[in-house]
């Protein structure tokens, strides 16, 4: 038997399958959402606000789309030198007893953005490793079985798609896990892939959609700067949450 969570959202993906209803029924004011810059140090090792350019303006771009602010909270690094988004200090206790807090209060479901250096044991989060396995524990004792998005932004992030994948997750990572991302540098605005998230984001439906757009943008920018190998970001919809993913639209 499936339990309560799972079946809302069988039952709510059935009925808008029959019922043909308009994909804007739903909204995110009950999600929680953090996102996290894990790094300021570029590829070649010298500062870069890359990493912290791409989680403000992504935080912004979610409540543009309807994430409440009081249901979202940014994680930087270097959180003393961004005053204007008060980030939290990016440690992994901190953003799990965040998750924990944020769960508690807006339970329609989850979004989980992290955009930092990556390496084929998981994602860089100040100075440690978020490992796959380890993200996965956090988001099955916060979110649950809640619709959930995640997004990892990062080197060899494609690591992160099987540990993660569930009926009632989405996860889009920027790179396969055998494969680097690109756009880190120290005089990068933002890395290629957020870059595409974040131009992609207004002329998209909702998150499956802008899941397609952005692959297609860092495949197109990665030929334009004549870098290789491609990246190949990767993508991964549950069964579950595919089918009401177009209820949550974007304004």
């Amino acid at each position: 038997m499936l339990k309560p969570a799972r079946l809302i959202i069988a039952i709510t993906g059935l009925l808008i399958a029959l019922s043909g209803a308009p994909a804007h029924a739903l909204s995110f004011s009950d999600w929680t959402a953090v996102v996290i810059a894990g790094d300021w140090r570029g590829s070649g090792g010298g500062p870069t606000e890359a990493f912290d350019n791409a989680r403000r303006d992504v935080a912004q771009a979610l409540t543009r789309v309807g994430f409440q602010p009081q249901n979202l909270r940014q994680f930087s690094t270097r959180p003393e030198r961004y005053r204007d988004t008060a980030p939290a200090k990016a440690e992994l206790e901190q953003i799990y007893e965040t998750m924990e807090t944020l769960t508690a209060r807006a339970q329609g479901g989850c979004l989980f953005y992290v955009t930092t250096h990556g390496t084929p044991r998981g994602a860089v989060v100040d100075k440690a490793i978020l490992a796959p396995g380890v993200l996965a524990a956090m988001l099955d004792r916060t979110c649950g079985q809640r619709p959930t998005v995640v997004v990892v932004s990062a080197c060899f992030s494609g690591v992160f798609v099987r540990p993660l994948s569930g009926p009632n997750r989405m996860v889009l990572t920027a790179a396969r896990p055998d494969r680097t991302s690109f756009g880190c540098g120290e005089s990068d605005k933002y890395p290629y892939f957020d870059d595409c998230f974040l131009s992609s984001m207004s002329g998209v439906h909702d998150f499956h959609a802008l899941a397609a757009a952005t692959r297609d943008c860092v495949r197109r920018r990665e030929v334009a700067e004549k870098v290789s190998p491609p990246s190949e970001p990767q993508v991964y919809v549950g069964a579950e949450l595919r089918p009401i993913l177009p209820l949550y639209a974007f304004p």
